[in-house]
């Protein structure tokens, strides 16, 4: 709101001058800074045509703090010439006065003063001449005055480079009378009251129109960061696909679940200390299913399952040592054996009740517990979205700890197909619809696939996510049917963030670099589907 003193004293103002007024005319006169009179000429054209205002811009210079202090004490270089006395003064003594550096250097190349280098005791300065003409300070004063335009406008660009002087635009408004100038203000209404429509006096009110362009007040609420937007957006496409989520709040693991489990050798690159964080309390674990961890030592150093296994000397130490996941796989390596274990003790309960049966009946049972062990199995879809630890070299697309997404099919007969099939559905929920894939190698699936998407931004093939078919050797040690065969694949939930939301530095995205006022004002996400 602007002073309502202000905006009569400008009325009358403007009604007594002919022509027009300008606003920073009117702010001296009435000694007010010129922003209370833009405001009160605001408030004047939200009335309507009370008055007509154009803006106009003019410049002009004025001396900085630096300037100010020469036009006061002179120019650096007199000020260092006036510091030498006739005897002259050691050049290191005159470099420690206030102006010393600048002023010894502008009066050099004026030729106000000479150095003696081989004068006894180190260089020395002297006077080169009798008196000097400090025209800078004269300058300085006579735009102080306000005679700028005596200056050349070469010399106020040179000043303007010595930081002296600055050029400032001013901005103004140029005031003169409306169709319906008036210096009597009638205050507009902003509401149509029932009082009003029952007294009929809205008819000589004067309503403020409506500003249909203005935003509302902010709700004072919190904020989604859009890794949390993306992440339910992938979550949502899972459960849509009649998938469970799996249980994923153990962020340390044995060196067992993480790789022994998923058939991936202990001399592995990746269970190295520069790609993995191992914990030093508690360093190890010591609870395994020990007949499972022994299935596990044997295909990894004899074979077994229709493997030769690696043939190297397994050893628990290494199995034992804690780390922080690398993976999630490693809970679905959990989940899997404990679906193998309670297949294993439904049988066994069936086996107990038919101890009593005769030898003849025993064999024509087995043939039907075989048909019903397979039909016992039920077949799960599990998913999981949750972070991983990577021991990796900080860049703008690589952090040591991000989120993988990972989904898990468990069926009987599943095959490359089905999993490409899959593939191609779960993208194109995502809105993408080129895929291709690509052989690759991972210890623990055989066959395996890079997920390849073309990206109509770069026009160009970039790797999405990898998958596979999990190998016999990591699942049948657990006891899960030789006739099921599980697939897997799995993404990371900051690539596609940063691609959704135009983000080139991962760091932006998470960490101590985050700008909060971009997670405010990041919009609702909605993967292109």
């Amino acid at each position: 709101m602007a002073d309502t003193g202000v905006v009569e004293l400008l009325l009358k103002r403007i009604e007594v001058v002919d022509g027009g007024v300008d606003s920073q005319d009117v702010a001296i006169t009435l000694s007010v800074d010129h922003q209370v009179v833009v405001g009160a000429v605001k408030s004047l054209q939200s009335l309507g045509d009370i008055i007509s205002a154009e803006q106009r811009s003019s410049k002009h210079w004025e001396l900085t703090g630096e300037g100010q202090e020469t036009a006061e004490k002179g120019s650096h270089e007199a000020r260092v010439y006036n510091a030498i006395p006739e005897e002259g003064l050691p050049q290191s003594e005159l470099m420690k006065l206030p102006s010393g550096k600048v002023g010894f250097s502008k009066a050099m190349s004026n030729k106000w003063i000479r150095v003696d280098k081989g004068h006894e005791g180190g260089p020395r300065v002297f006077r080169m001449v009798e008196r000097i003409d400090d025209s800078v300070q004269e300058k300085m004063v006579q735009i102080q005055k306000g005679l700028a335009n005596d200056v050349d406008e070469k010399e106020k660009n040179e000043l303007k480079k010595r930081k002296l002087l600055t050029e400032v635009t001013v901005k103004s408004y140029w005031i003169t009378k409306g169709p319906s100038f008036s210096t009597t203000i009638t205050k507009q209404e902003t509401e149509l009251t029932p009082e009003m429509i029952a007294s009929g006096s809205w008819r000589q009110k004067s309503f403020k129109p409506y500003n249909f362009e203005a935003l509302g007040v902010a709700l004072d609420c919190g904020h989604l960061h859009p890794l949390l937007k993306v992440r339910t957006q992938f979550r949502q496409i899972f459960l849509e696909m009649g998938f469970t989520e799996m249980p994923t709040n153990n962020f340390i693991e044995s060196s067992f679940w993480n790789f022994d489990s998923l058939f991936q050798p202990q001399q592995h690159p990746a269970r190295d200390q520069h790609d993995t964080f191992f914990l030093s309390d508690p360093a190890v674990s010591h609870e395994f299913p020990q007949d499972y961890l022994e299935r596990v030592k044997k295909v990894h150093s004899e074979g077994g399952y229709g493997s030769q296994g690696y043939k190297y000397d397994w050893k628990i130490e290494e199995a034992q040592k804690n780390i922080l996941r690398t993976h999630t796989t490693a809970v679905s390596a959990r989940m899997l054996y404990k679906l193998a274990q309670q297949c294993l003790q439904e049988e066994k309960k069936k086996l107990a009740k038919k101890e009593g049966q005769s030898n003849k009946k025993k064999r024509g049972g087995k043939r039907r517990r075989k048909r019903s062990e397979e039909a016992k199995f039920t077949p799960v879809k599990y998913f999981s979205i949750d972070r991983v630890f990577r021991n990796e070299t900080l860049d703008a697309t690589h952090l040591a700890e991000f989120h993988q997404i990972e989904g898990v099919v468990a069926d009987y007969g599943l095959t490359l197909g089905d999993l490409m099939g899959i593939l191609h559905q779960f993208f194109t929920k995502l809105g993408i619809t080129k895929l291709r894939f690509k052989p690759a190698y991972n210890p623990y699936t055989e066959p395996s696939l890079e997920i390849f998407s073309y990206h109509e931004g770069l026009k160009k093939w970039v790797e999405v996510g990898n998958s596979g078919v999990f190998r016999p050797e990591m699942l049948l040690p657990m006891g899960i049917p030789e006739e099921v065969s599980v697939i897997a694949w799995g993404l990371s939930l900051e690539r596609p963030t940063m691609i959704k939301y135009g983000i080139n530095n991962i760091r932006e995205l998470v960490g101590h670099k985050v700008n909060l006022q971009m997670v405010y004002d990041s919009p609702i996400c909605r993967l292109d589907s």
